[in-house]
């Protein structure tokens, strides 16, 4: 499994119906895109206590050929051709889980990173955040979690879906779900991943 993201902060008077418009129009043409596990179309709004606009589509792929086909083809070339290229984070897969509300629709996602510390071993960093990862996936109104990291900077990333408002997570994002592709959700390898 691969997490990926990219956030086109927008101006602070940016009509965000225009967003909406887009992801309405043109968010089912990845329904059934190969490789896909899920993408959240997310925004964050000023009006809604962020301290930007955002928009900022989540993946979870499947394998890296999904992800390779998706950056390289026409999907992504639209997102640069109308806000031009943003950088495109990604972390390594370490787990995902469904949780007790897997059956609905997500209205919210959390997102939290965080920097391990330098001095402890990266297995102990990983072992205590899959613990939490897994405490998380169980909470009511969890639609579904996933762990994953990125080993450049030593960065876990905690990514929670909700089926109702979601709680503020400390020192992490709230981010509104317009819609969620998820052709090939059910392929995600459940639990640890190594």
């Amino acid at each position: 499994m691969h997490a990926m993201q990219y956030e086109i902060t927008l101006p602070a008077d940016y009509d965000m119906d225009v967003i909406r418009r887009r992801v309405a129009t043109k968010g089912h043409l990845l329904d059934d895109f190969p490789g896909l596990g899920l993408k959240a179309y997310l925004i964050r709004e000023r009006a809604d206590g962020s301290p930007v606009n955002q928009y900022a589509p989540f993946y979870l792929w499947t394998a890296p050929e999904g992800m390779n086909a998706f950056l390289w083809g026409p999907g992504f070339q639209g997102i640069v051709q109308d806000f031009g290229r943003p950088d495109v984070q990604h972390w390594t897969g370490l787990s995902y889980e469904e949780g007790p509300a897997a059956a609905a629709a997500p209205r919210t996602m959390t997102r939290r990173r965080v920097r391990t510390d330098g001095s402890e071993k990266p297995a102990d960093a990983v072992g205590r955040a899959l613990e939490e990862h897994r405490s998380q996936a169980g909470a009511e109104g969890v639609v579904a979690a996933a762990l994953a990291v990125d080993p450049r900077h030593w960065e876990l990333l905690h990514v929670t879906f909700w089926a109702g408002d979601a709680p503020r997570p400390a020192g992490g994002e709230v981010y509104r779900v317009l819609h969620l592709s998820a052709p090939e959700r059910h392929r995600l390898p459940r639990g640890r991943q190594w």
